[in-house]
């Protein structure tokens, strides 16, 4: 009798995965629209994760990766042994935490005035004004930004003779570097960050509002007991994906923003991986610090994952 019993799990196995085939053809429009999105994360996100292999590797472009010679890990070692190592993470730290103190809050309440406003036609045109800084580029961006603070006719600094005041240096300037970042960063993507907070407030029930209405309640406490708990999961969501880019800050706007006077304060992974890595032909080295940049952004990612599950919050996965 026992014998008899054996092949059980394999037809449930066969039925599961003939189960699992008959809902992707009933639904095969659903998996089409995925799929462009799904090739370009195989095609461009994990096919490459192959060629970290040369991060272990003296890779020479005309030997490539299989007849280049294996070194282990000299160019992590040269990485943490450079004098230069800690000022990096120091910088590139110091920039994540502004983004994570002055910009993560940024658009969570933008969103929240934007939900309170009742007049459709001024909600729609707030929204495309603080949406449009998303399409420029950081080099129409950084461009805009130095019209305003130059030094040479800047409107800012033009400003500040008026008014009595000393022109101040911003764009050379090490204590302006941060702030003058941290500002264009806001001017940027607050607009555009607030897109999944508000198709988060769209979904909370509007009886809950109206309840809270009859029971005397301000809109400050509607806000505060009703809708920030009712985004509270994509609030943790997207925190946990942001701590995922903790060394990944992006090359284009910190590169157009360094120079000789604000280096000290300014350099970062992205752009060393540029200057000391892939402008010199060291695709080895330069390929070893992005692999150290992406282990400390999946351990922050599933460490922050696991806190959240301890603290009873969704998480990612």
């Amino acid at each position: 009798m026992h014998e008899a019993a054996a092949p059980k799990p394999m037809i449930a196995d066969r039925k599961a995965g003939s189960g699992l085939w008959k809902r992707i053809i009933k639904n095969h429009a659903l998996y089409l629209m995925i799929l462009p999105g799904f090739l370009y994360f195989v095609v461009f996100k994990y096919v490459p994760m192959g060629g970290l292999v040369i991060a272990f590797q003296d890779y020479q472009p005309y030997l490539g990766i299989l007849k280049s010679e294996w070194v282990g890990l000299k160019h992590f070692q040269r990485l943490f042994n450079d004098p230069q190592f800690f000022m990096i993470l120091r910088n590139t730290l110091i920039l994540f935490g502004m983004n994570l103190l002055f910009y993560f809050p940024v658009p969570i309440i933008l969103a929240v005035m934007l939900n309170e406003v009742r007049k459709e036609l001024f909600k729609r045109t707030i929204q495309t004004m603080i949406y449009i800084p998303h399409f420029m580029s950081w080099v129409i961006i950084v461009s805009i930004s130095f019209v305003i603070l130059s030094m040479d006719r800047g409107i800012l600094n033009e400003l500040l003779v008026m008014m009595g005041f000393e022109k101040i240096n911003f764009l050379m300037s090490k204590e302006w570097f941060r702030p003058v970042y941290i500002l264009q960063v806001i001017w940027r993507e607050a607009g555009w960050g607030t897109i999944i907070y508000l198709a988060a407030m769209a979904a909370i029930d509007p009886e809950l509002y109206e309840a809270a209405r009859m029971d005397g309640a301000s809109r400050f406490r509607q806000i505060w007991h009703i809708t920030l708990p009712s985004i509270r999961n994509v609030i943790v969501v997207l925190l946990i994906l942001k701590l995922g880019d903790v060394l990944e800050l992006g090359f284009e706007h910190v590169y157009l923003l360094l120079n000789a006077m604000n280096r000290e304060v300014a350099e970062i992974f992205d752009t060393y991986v540029y200057t000391a890595g892939l402008r010199q032909g060291q695709f080895s080295y330069s390929t070893a610090v992005g692999f150290f940049k992406s282990v400390v952004g999946l351990i922050l990612v599933m460490t922050a994952n696991w806190l959240a599950k301890k603290a009873g919050e969704e998480g990612i996965y």
